[in-house]
């Protein structure tokens, strides 16, 4: 990997930005959502703020695939909250 990593411009895809470019661990939002418990989450921020990848990032910690997603976030915030959080890791169907 080198010294330095780019910048994710426009790059949506969360398995690639976390482990191929420069990332700002915002993995805490899942422990939000969890801890709020809401039916609706509504997302609203101006324009390339982050909004689909932040999207793709509770994606792919929510959903429930053949492949082992945990690989993307053992190494984040979110794996250090205990299993109360890590226990939803790839069990839900996401539509």
């Amino acid at each position: 990997m080198p010294a330095t990593l780019p910048l994710p411009i426009g790059n949506t895809d969360y398995k690639e930005t976390c482990s191929e470019n420069y990332y700002v661990d915002k993995t805490l939002l899942i422990k939000d959502l969890l801890d709020e418990n809401l039916k609706i989450v509504l997302f609203t921020r101006p324009r390339r703020f982050g909004k689909t990848l932040n999207m793709d990032m509770l994606r792919t910690f929510f959903e429930k695939t053949a492949d082992d997603n945990s690989q993307y976030f053992t190494n984040k915030r979110i794996w250090q909250q205990g299993e109360r959080y890590t226990k939803h890791q790839g069990k839900y169907p996401v539509i």
